[in-house]
């Protein structure tokens, strides 16, 4: 039987790659600037998804609350410069990530990152490991303007015109990207291993894997 996607959709930050190992010391670094005390990379683990500002957000709330707005601005500049400065020291792929990756290219599919990560801080980091050659469209939470974000259906709608169109498939792993799958009408794989906001099992995926070689299968019985 033939692949049933031509295209397939993934998040970056806990999907693609484990980030936390760069995010936490960036949030860490940010909340020193206001006195706060600093969180660890499995606590950044239930940070990430919404975006870098929703992340420092709840970083605070964690440490203990909100801060003025003011306050609040210097501290994220602080983190987004710290963050971009050291994007990829101890960022890596997911086991198996780019041999699943690169087996999909061999079927033919188009492949696109779809994240609530500002597009820049994505493309850079996908530079810096060597990945963005395999990605047709690469779709920041900024890139299509406020609201547009996942869970929103645009980011998704967006990649599938710019791959030209064709049956798609998104992998993800947190309910932001289950959400942007079902407002987009798409089918959704979610990963077990990554920054899960709720229990894998919870998040409502069609698919739920536990390691990159069994995409493809999971991909191929939807």
């Amino acid at each position: 039987m033939d692949f049933p996607f031509q295209i397939v959709g993934f998040d970056l930050d806990g999907t693609l790659v484990d980030s936390n190992r760069d995010l936490a010391p960036a949030i860490n670094h940010a909340l020193a600037t206001v006195g706060r005390p600093g969180v660890t990379p499995e606590e950044t683990r239930f940070l990430v998804g919404g975006g870098a500002r929703l992340m420092f957000e709840r970083a605070l709330e964690k440490t203990g609350g909100a801060v003025p707005e003011a306050e609040f601005e210097a501290a994220f500049g602080e983190l987004l410069a710290h963050y971009e400065a050291h994007i990829a020291d101890h960022t890596v792929p997911y086991p198996g990530c780019l041999e699943a990756l690169d087996a999909l290219l061999e079927k033919g599919c188009k492949l696109a990152v779809i994240t609530n990560k500002i597009e820049v801080f994505s493309r850079k980091l996908l530079d810096a490991l060597a990945m963005s050659d395999r990605f047709e469209v690469v779709l920041g939470g900024d890139t299509l303007g406020p609201g547009r974000a996942k869970p929103a259906p645009d980011m998704i709608d967006t990649a599938i015109l710019m791959c030209g169109g064709g049956t798609f498939a998104m992998v993800g792993d947190s309910t932001y990207d289950v959400r942007a799958a079902r407002n987009a009408k798409v089918p959704v794989v979610a990963l077990s291993f990554g920054y899960n906001d709720v229990p894998a099992a919870e998040l409502g995926a069609d698919a739920v894997i536990d390691r990159y070689d069994q995409l493809i299968p999971a991909l191929a019985k939807l």
